[in-house]
Order: C-alpha cells, then structure tokens, then sequence
C-alpha cells in the first residue's frame, strides 16, 4: 500500500514539473498577452491582472513569475489563463508603493511542446492612491431593439465579486440609465427609468421618491442627472431623443435630440428650477454638470438643426453660467469654456475633476453620443491655464467615451471600443497633478478571455464609488410597477 501511494505521490510530482519551464527558447520582444498589461501603472490594492496568451490556441499553458524592486513575489501556472492568488498579490502591490513589477512570462508551444520566454515588462504601482471601493456602470447589449436585457451593476476593484444594483427582468419592458452618485457616495443616488412605468428615482439615506418620468411644463423627461457637491440639488438635461441609422459603412447608428434643455432640481422642496438662459428656442442645452465648489453649472450647447438631415451640422461647444446655491438662482449671462465647433468638432460628456484643477470630455466630429463615434477621443482642460489637449497616451483609434474621475481626482475610468470595435468595455488610467496620462488598463477579471468571450453585453456610463450601494432591487421592483410618483413644480426665470 506504501509503495502505491509513493508511486501516485510521484506521478502527481511528475506531472506538476511537466507543467513547468524546462529547456526554455528565447523569444523576440514582449510577450503579446490579453489583456494588455505591458508597461501600464495600477494602483495599490487593484485586483490581480490575470491574463493568457493572446493567440491561446497557440500554446498550451503559461507561467508567469512577478518579482517587486522593493521585494516580494508572486508566481502562477494554468491551461489557458494565470490567475495570482489574491492575497499574495495584494501583498506584492503594497510592498512595492511607487516601484516596478517585473514581469517574465514562459508558454509552451501547443504545436511541438517546446517552451518559450520574451523578454520581462514591468508593471508600476502608483503612489496615488485610488479611494473607491468600486466601480457602477451599465451593462447593455449593443443591440437596436428597445429596451433588451440590461441593468446597472456595482463591481469591487479589489476583487472579481460584481453585483447588480437593479435589473430591468426585475420589471419587463424597463430601460434603466443615467446613474450617478453624490460624488461617488451612493448614501445619495439616482437612475433613470424609461417605458411604460417611467421615473426618475432619487434615493437618499436609503430612503427613495420616484418623481413623474415627464414634466409636462419642461416638455420632456429628467435625464443626465449630475449631484451639486452639497447634494442640495441636482442637475438635469431634459431631451426629446430619437435615433437614427446610417447606410454608410463603420457608422451604425446616431442618437440627436429634436430638443433639450437644461434644468436643476431641489429634491427638498421638489421644485424644478429653469432659466430662460438654458432654455432657449433655437439652441439646445444638455449634459449639466456643477463646479467642485457649487458656484458653476458647466453644460453643452449647439444651434438646433434641422434633424436627421443636417445631423453632422450639430456641433456642441461647452459653456458655463454662474449658480447661487443659496437662492437656487443662476446668473445674468452664459459664457463659452471651449468653443469645439470653431475646430469643426464637437464636444461631449464634460465631466471636472473634484478637486476643480481639470475638466475630462469627449471630443467627437458632430453630435453629443459619443459611443457610435469611432473618432471620439478624450480630452483634457486645463482649469487654471485654459489649454486643451487631447490625451493621447488613453485614446485609440475606436470609441474611447464615457468616464468619470475616482474622488481624489487621480484616477479616471472610461470605456472603449478597442478591443474588438464592437463591444464598449472599462479601461482605468491615473491622471497626475501636472495633468499627464498613464496608460489605461482593461478592468481585470478572473478569467479576462472568457468572461469577455462569453459575454453580449457593452459597459457603459461607468462612476466610482466610495461603497458598495445599498438598494434593495425587489422593493424597488414593486414601487416602479405601483405607479406612484412625486409631482414635481417648475419656477421659472424669464
């Protein structure tokens, strides 16, 4: 019985040692992995970066061993994909704050067994620290149709564990949307519900007001929300949308607006603050968002057109008007920030850093949905200086649209189309005191290929947040299809 159990002991040992590098050939260049982590900057405590072969059909098994510069290390072998213990590798990250990961990767060819080695890359882990626990977005497939299967879902960037905040198979027909938080804490939320139970939904310290979908005094429904920094109020867009399809080709779809205005909203007294300024007849306004500081509504602006005919004459410039949050007032004049249609551009999805230094948007060639664009690129304002420039470590030749910046101003996340020009998936990238860009890496998962391979769904409208949000799905499910809603009142400004 000892001597059978020394030989399956030995078998075990033997296959291990078959699975690792023995007799290693050297390879030309860096190692073409998916996803790309070559040379990127992660902060400390990111999920681990698990990855495989790019051409996976090409090798049957990778090893890869991560040594810091300050120290520690972490090693991993599989089939088809590596995955790094968790705990060890946030071990290695906060070791090595500020230094290098290097990287050496070996894979066994499939076709003659032989084993290969490229030349290390590193990985480095930022100073700057990323205070969120997680990430929101929407998770939607990029299909025409109205309102098929998605939802809004909260994701851990420490882990893999991803949950869904509400799911429109909750309630049939729902289309779920434009989520935000109070400065990525979700004690303060808001989404909007389109269909047939339409409503905007506002929830604080747990407690949650579902306000009429339209207001029959704004013309249209409460979309683009954006919290001011007391979470007094909240900003909105309101937008008679349509879509439409092109017959050329790489151009599939374009949403525009036959109208928009903007507006804010004091969930407090549920009065629906308007300016004959951000309501103008001939212009459409959309897409607001407030200052760091609460003194500023910055929002889009462009002539309205004759639509869809002279859809690419619809061209967005970003402009500003002044807000009083004591009266809830806004000032005598609007002034333009950057003037994109002056570049035959338009601009899109403004978004400042909180700590006021900089303003992230979306620069396209017309129109403000910027996620049909293959030319959309972010952008970087300057808030002290004025200068805008594209940001061209993060852009690539697809979509590169929605985002958003972590609450210390450090970090943003965005989506993209780079990996196969079909699906919108979440990169994140650290953006410096001096404005520089790092290059962004894909949102780890456990099994990056096939989780991206099995899965029909596009990411979209991503935010941090500061905690896990608290909703209770199937409660809210009941009060959506109840059919109760707040009334809301408009006070004008002509």
């Amino acid at each position: 019985m000892k001597k059978l159990l020394f030989i399956f002991a030995l078998a075990i040992m033997m296959a291990a040692c078959s699975n690792r590098p023995s007799d290693v050939q050297q390879a030309a260049g860096l190692p073409v992995i998916y996803p790309d982590y070559t040379e990127v900057t992660i902060p400390d405590g990111i999920a681990p970066l698990n990855f495989s072969m790019a051409a996976a059909d090409s090798f049957s098994r990778i090893d890869v061993v991560v040594h810091g510069s300050k120290g520690g290390e972490v090693h991993a072998n599989g089939s088809d994909c590596v995955q790094f213990d968790i705990d060890d590798w946030h071990s290695l990250l906060h070791q090595n704050v500020g230094a290098n990961l290097s990287v050496t990767v070996c894979a066994r060819r499939s076709d003659n067994g032989q084993w290969m080695q490229w030349r290390d890359f590193n990985i480095f882990v930022s100073p700057l620290k990323m205070d969120a626990w997680g990430l929101t977005y929407r998770r939607i497939a990029p299909g025409y149709e109205s309102y098929s299967h998605m939802g809004i879902y909260q994701r851990c960037l420490a882990d893999f564990t991803e949950q869904a905040i509400i799911d429109n198979r909750n309630v049939p027909g729902m289309c779920v949307n434009c989520h935000t938080s109070l400065k990525t804490d979700p004690r303060q939320f808001v989404f909007h519900v389109r269909g047939d139970h339409g409503a905007t939904m506002i929830q604080r310290d747990g407690k949650r007001e579902w306000l009429k979908a339209s207001n029959e005094q704004l013309g249209g429904s409460m979309v683009y929300p954006y919290w001011h920094p007391t979470g007094q109020y909240c900003a909105f867009s309101t937008n008679q949308t349509r879509q439409a399809f092109h017959v050329v080709k790489d151009e599939r779809i374009e949403v525009f607006d036959l109208s928009s205005d903007v507006f804010v909203y004091n969930p407090s007294t549920h009065e629906i603050i308007t300016d004959s300024l951000l309501s103008t007849p001939d212009w459409s306004e959309n897409t607001p968002v407030f200052s760091p500081d609460g003194r500023t509504l910055y929002y889009l602006t462009c002539r309205q057109q004759d639509y869809p005919i002279h859809f690419k004459e619809e061209q967005y410039n970003l402009c500003s008007i002044s807000f009083d949050p004591a009266t809830g007032s806004f000032g005598q004049h609007a002034d333009t920030i950057f003037n994109a249609a002056a570049q035959g551009k338009s601009v899109t999805w403004p978004r400042p850093s909180y700590d006021g230094r900089f303003m992230l948007f979306t620069l396209i060639d017309y129109g403000y949905f910027s996620i049909w664009h293959e030319e959309s690129d972010q952008w970087l304002l300057d808030m002290e200086t004025g200068e805008a420039r594209p940001l061209d470590v993060i852009n690539s030749p697809r979509a590169d649209s929605y985002h958003n910046w972590s609450p210390d101003s450090r970090w943003i996340v965005f989506t993209s189309r780079r990996d196969d020009g079909l699906y919108s998936r979440l990169y994140l990238a650290s953006i410096g005191p001096d404005g520089k860009a790092t290059k962004p890496f894909m949102l780890p998962q456990e099994k990056p290929r096939r989780y991206y391979d099995a899965s029909l769904y596009s990411f979209n409208t991503p935010d941090f947040t500061l905690s896990p949000v608290s909703f209770d799905s199937h409660a809210a499910a009941g009060e959506i299809m109840s059919g109760n809603r707040v009334a809301t009142k408009v006070r004008s400004k002509k």
